[in-house]
C-alpha cells in the first residue's frame, strides 16, 4: 500500500479529533454523567446527519434487511468504545487514555490474525515496536527512568476493553460484517452510509444512559462549556472522524490504519499543554517522528 498524502490526512485527522475529544471529556466530567455524554453526542450527530442521509430514512428497510451487521457496527463503535472511553476518564487522564490507545496497532494485528487469518508481516511488527517506542517516550517524557513511576487506575482497563472493541469494528469496516455479503453493499454515499451504523448506535447508546440514569442517578449541569464541548464531540470526532477513518481503512486496511492511532496521545499532550498555556516539549517531537517512522516502515 502507498502511503500517499490525501491517505496520510484521511488517517490523521481521526487521531487528532479523537484527542480533543479525549481531553474535552475529562474537563467535563464533572458536569455530565459519561453514558450521557455518549448518548447525546450520538443523538446530536444523528440530527446533523439526517439531511444528509434523507434517502436512507425515508426507506429504512434498506438498513432493516441488513441490521445484523450494522448493529454490530453500531454496537462496537458508538455503544461500546465511545461510552468505555468517556467513563474511563473519570479514573484515568486525558494522556494515559490516550497512551493505552496508542496500543492499537498490536490489536489490530491480533484481531487480524485470530478472526481473519491475515499473519502480520515483519514489517508490521517492526513498524508497531517504532511506534510503541514514540508512546514510551511521551510517558516517560524523555527520561527512561520515569516509566517504572507511571500507575495506571481503573479507567485504564475500560479503556483496554474499549480498543478491543475499536479494533473489532475496523476490521468489520474493512471486512464484510454478517449480513452484509460483498455482493450485498448497497449503494449508499458516505452519510447514509454512516447514518445506518448510527440507527443502531443512538439506539445503543440511549439504552446505556437510561440504565445509568436509573442505576445512579445524576444530573447535568448544563453550561456554555458543555454545549460547545458537546457541538465538538458530535461534529470533529464523530461525523468528521468517523467519515475519514471509514474511508482510510478501506483504502489503507486495518493494520496500517491502526498505526495512525498511535498519534493520539502525540496530540493529546499538545492540546493539553496549550490549555495548559504550555509549549509542546522536545520530547513530543521525538515521539512523533518515531510514530511517523513506524507508520511508513509498515506502510512499505
Amino acid at each position: 500500500m502507498k502511503l500517499t498524502p490525501r491517505l496520510a490526512l484521511l488517517l490523521t485527522l481521526p487521531p487528532l479529533l479523537w484527542a480533543g475529544n479525549a481531553v474535552v471529556g475529562r474537563l467535563v466530567r464533572d458536569d455530565i454523567p459519561p453514558m450521557a455524554l455518549n448518548g447525546l453526542r450520538w443523538l446530536l450527530a444523528f440530527a446533523l446527519l439526517a439531511p444528509l442521509a434523507r434517502r436512507l430514512l425515508t426507506r429504512p428497510g434498506d438498513a432493516l434487511r441488513r441490521w445484523r451487521g450494522l448493529a454490530w457496527l453500531g454496537f462496537l463503535g458508538m455503544g461500546c468504545y465511545n461510552a468505555l472511553q468517556y467513563l474511563a476518564l473519570h479514573t484515568s487522564s486525558p494522556l494515559n487514555v490516550t497512551l493505552i490507545t496508542a496500543s492499537m496497532p498490536v490489536w489490530m494485528l491480533g484481531v487480524g490474525a485470530v478472526c481473519y487469518g491475515v499473519r502480520p508481516r515483519r514489517r508490521q511488527l517492526a513498524g508497531a515496536a517504532l511506534s510503541l517506542a514514540g508512546v514510551a517516550v511521551v510517558i516517560a517524557r524523555g527520561d527512561p527512568a520515569a516509566l517504572l513511576a507511571v500507575h495506571f487506575v481503573p479507567g485504564d482497563l475500560l479503556m483496554l476493553v474499549a480498543i478491543f472493541t475499536w479494533a473489532v469494528y475496523s476490521w468489520m469496516l474493512a471486512r464484510p460484517a454478517p449480513g452484509l455479503r460483498p455482493g450485498e453493499r448497497p449503494d449508499w454515499n458516505w452519510a447514509e452510509a454512516l447514518m445506518a451504523q448510527l440507527m443502531f448506535g443512538v439506539v445503543f447508546s440511549g439504552v446505556a444512559a437510561g440504565a445509568e440514569q436509573f442505576v445512579a442517578p445524576a444530573a447535568i449541569h448544563w453550561s456554555p462549556t458543555l454545549v460547545a464541548v458537546l457541538a465538538y464531540v458530535a461534529i470533529g470526532p464523530s461525523l468528521i472522524a468517523y467519515r475519514c477513518w471509514g474511508l482510510g481503512v478501506a483504502e489503507a486496511g486495518p493494520a496500517l490504519a491502526g498505526f495512525f492511532v498511535n498519534l493520539t496521545p502525540v496530540f493529546a499532550a499538545v492540546i493539553s499543554a496549550a490549555l495548559l498555556g504550555l509549549a509542546p516539549a522536545w520530547y513530543h517531537g521525538v515521539a512523533f517522528a518515531l510514530i511517523a517512522a513506524g507508520i511508513l516502515v509498515s506502510s512499505r
